[in-house]
């Protein structure tokens, strides 16, 4: 009797580890941060999505087009940034024009492959949704 109520809650306790980690636990490598769906969720932030987003369809962007575009402040962009050059989805070359600093963010190939699994990902949630 007392074996099973250890199983059980040796069980219970493995469930929630895999729980916590699906959900986006504490993780060594922010890459691996996914939710129950599968999703991203270093992308699925609703901020780090509008910046890969934006440097999909651009070259590249200074972290003062950026800003503007996606009407953040500094430090808001500043930790979001910082998080997609962690999980190596987007690259950052800080110069000098003119003794003005200048920071531009350009996405990697990691970063691109992430941004369309992610869409792939919400586009069959969305089909899902629809009953499609």
């Amino acid at each position: 009797m007392r074996e099973t109520k250890n199983k059980a809650a040796s069980e219970r306790a493995e469930s929630g580890r895999r729980a916590a980690r699906a959900f986006g636990g504490r993780k060594e490598d922010a890459r691996k941060e996914t939710s129950a769906s599968g999703l991203d969720q270093v992308i699925h932030e609703r901020m780090r999505l509008g910046i890969i987003s934006a440097l999909a369809v651009n070259e590249s962007l200074t972290f003062s087009a950026l800003k503007r575009l996606l009407e953040a402040s500094d430090g808001n962009l500043s930790v979001h940034a910082r998080k997609l050059e962690e999980a190596n989805y987007i690259v950052c070359t800080k110069s000098f024009e003119e003794r003005v600093p200048r920071t531009e963010y350009r996405i990697t190939a990691q970063g691109r492959r992430a941004l369309e699994r992610y869409l792939e990902q919400m586009e069959h949630i969305i089909h899902q949704a629809r009953g499609n």
